[in-house]
């Protein structure tokens, strides 16, 4: 398959074009960045030195490829599809927030709860980051209709889910050895988080306390989501490992969950434990893979009919 990516210079750009270029059924065709057209991907990409010698390109050819991947920030999407058309054959996988409401057609990306969808999409809106790694630490329960009270959560992030625009909360010596709250309780993820979990449990909106923390490393998401349940341990963790048997890159762990697990893979590695009445829900995820760009080729490989560890069977940074 020929693939295209708009957008080529961040963080999730660079994420996505490291794992098609080792991707055996793909060819990029280009990768478009107006303000580095003409020089090396590696120029901006370092840590591809010695795997490709592809350049940046002012020109995006939309009807000589099969996927276009959309990775420009959150509102340039809708503005993209207002100057080009969009050819009747190509399949478009965007990883901004633009479409994640399923507007103009598209599907929301979450395998997890959509994957006969996806199978069948042309348009595919990936999740955010924040969103998979909540709605990852809560499908099980909202399909068995068991979210009866409201649920508690913190999820710590790493400084690469700001994007590659440096700003005062990215600049390393504000973020090193530091944490600080952000968007308590309003955060952007939350509609597509209530969208879902309201599809699989209809009736009273369910109520998410969510309080984003910024963390001081590079890479991950970590999220501890709680609430009161009737459940016992035996039978949440039933509940998980049931719900999450066919998955290929969500996992249930036996014990403590920590976030080396996840990092560098697409994978999720979820912890459930109980304490007196409370369920305590542990999700490790790496930000730019599961939470983006790994996400994103796992879409392009089920569209695609594809097995969907294709291109993605990759080493956790557990040490």
């Amino acid at each position: 398959m020929k693939v295209g990516i708009i957008g080529g210079a961040g963080y999730t750009a660079g994420e996505l074009i490291r794992l098609l270029i080792n991707h055996p059924e793909v060819e990029i065709a280009f990768v478009h960045s107006t303000s580095n057209a003409g020089n090396p991907i590696t120029a901006v990409h370092g840590g591809l030195l010695g795997e490709t010698d592809l350049k940046f390109s002012d020109t995006h050819p939309l009807n000589d490829i099969d996927v276009l991947f959309l990775c420009s920030g959150h509102g340039q999407s809708t503005a993209f599809w207002a100057e080009n058309p969009l050819p009747e054959h190509l399949k478009v996988i965007d990883l901004a927030q633009d479409y994640r409401d399923e507007s103009n057609d598209y599907v929301y990306g979450l395998p997890e709860v959509n994957r006969g969808r996806i199978e069948n999409a042309r348009l595919i809106a990936n999740p955010g980051c924040f969103a998979t790694a909540i709605q990852l630490s809560l499908l099980p329960l909202a399909n068995a209709g068991k979210i009866n009270s409201p649920v508690q959560i913190t999820g710590i992030t790493g400084s690469t889910g700001a994007g590659v625009k440096p700003g005062s909360t990215t600049h390393f010596s504000w973020r090193a050895d530091n944490l600080s709250v952000y968007k308590a309780f309003n955060h952007q993820h939350l509609a597509e988080i209530s969208r879902t979990l309201s599809r699989l449990q209809p009736g009273e909106p369910i109520e998410l306390n969510f309080v984003p923390v910024r963390g001081n490393f590079a890479r991950g998401i970590f999220v501890m989501a709680w609430l009161d349940s009737d459940l016992t341990e035996e039978e949440a963790k039933k509940l998980y490992s049931d719900y999450y048997a066919d998955e290929p890159f969500t996992h249930i762990a036996p014990g403590a969950v920590d976030l080396k697990q996840a990092v560098n893979t697409n994978k999720a590695i979820i912890g459930v434990e109980k304490h007196g009445n409370k369920l305590l829900i542990t999700t490790a995820i790496d930000n730019l893979l599961k939470g983006a760009s790994g996400q994103a080729v796992q879409n392009l490989n089920i569209v695609c009919g594809l097995e969907e560890h294709t291109g993605l069977n990759l080493k956790p940074s557990a040490f």
